[in-house]
């Protein structure tokens, strides 16, 4: 028996490298038909041409960009039936001592591009009764130092698509978020490089939060969400429990706890972080 996305059309965002890049050899492996968007330009072309695919470069937080790229898309393949809005970033450093256009910027890529997707893409998926998914995370149900813009935009991402779900449901149209922990992918690769204190942070956390998964194996499960147009999706399945306990990661006893180690850790990551001279991961496309 076939894949239900066998001669479907995926358009997918941040597809040039990790969670997208491999969610589109695996989306093709299965029979669809793709349309990669993103910013490294090389590197979507050689994989289109790999995949006897469109790409479109394009940043996510240009609407007319977007608009365009869908535009392309339908023109190629005349539909779109599945979309996956991955383009995202993480920036370095905090609100006290990163910089705050770097912080700003995370929110833009990560919430406010998904935002713009949606926008371009809901007529398409309309006409076809289709699929959003947005690629949320882990980080949207708890908060870690270090990482407020992103936990923001990720917490952003999930409630947007809860209600984007409920404003296009009448019309046939699907919308799930992703939520996965720590993909082992360039971003992540790059913080660990960036920050030792990353990886030392990492090994104290416990459950799935504190370890790292493989990015065939998130791959896998995304396109399995999206051929069963999943509501979430979660990446191991176990972080399900971390969403269910949010209410004590987010309470003042996770406070007080994870307190303790930020008030060591804090200080080391912001000395790395300047010390970087870049906000951003050495893969990280930002413009």
């Amino acid at each position: 028996m076939g894949s239900p996305i066998a001669g479907r059309v995926v358009l997918i965002t941040g597809a040039a490298r990790g969670i997208g890049e491999h969610t589109a050899r695996l989306a093709v492996a299965r029979g669809a038909r793709v349309a990669l968007v993103g910013l490294e330009e090389d590197r979507l072309k050689a994989l289109a041409d790999e995949l006897g695919a469109v790409s479109f470069h394009c940043d996510v937080t240009d609407q007319a960009a977007l608009d365009a790229a869908v535009r392309g898309t339908l023109e190629a393949y005349g539909r779109v039936d599945a979309v996956v809005a991955n383009a995202g970033v993480a920036n370095r450093g905090t609100v006290a001592v990163g910089d705050i256009d770097a912080l700003v910027r995370t929110v833009q890529v990560n919430l406010i591009g998904v935002m713009r997707t949606a926008s371009a893409t809901a007529a398409a998926l309309i006409a076809r009764r289709g699929y959003f998914l947005a690629i949320s995370s882990a980080a949207a149900f708890t908060a870690l130092p270090g990482m407020a813009a992103y936990c923001a935009s990720k917490a952003g991402v999930e409630q947007f698509c809860n209600a984007f779900r409920l404003e296009v449901a009448h019309l046939g149209v699907r919308v799930g978020s992703a939520h996965p922990s720590w993909i082992d992918t360039d971003l992540v690769r790059d913080a660990g490089e960036d920050m030792p204190s990353f990886h030392e942070s990492l090994g104290r956390i416990p459950g799935p939060l504190g370890r790292i998964q493989s990015v065939q194996r998130c791959a896998e499960m995304l396109v399995d969400g999206i051929e069963r147009r999943r509501r979430r999706i979660y990446v191991p399945r176990s972080v399900a429990a971390v969403q269910a306990l949010r209410t004590i990661t987010l309470s003042p006893l996770a406070d007080r706890v994870i307190g303790r180690e930020a008030s060591t850790s804090i200080p080391r990551m912001e000395a790395e972080s300047k010390a970087l001279g870049r906000s951003f991961g050495a893969h990280t496309a930002t413009s």
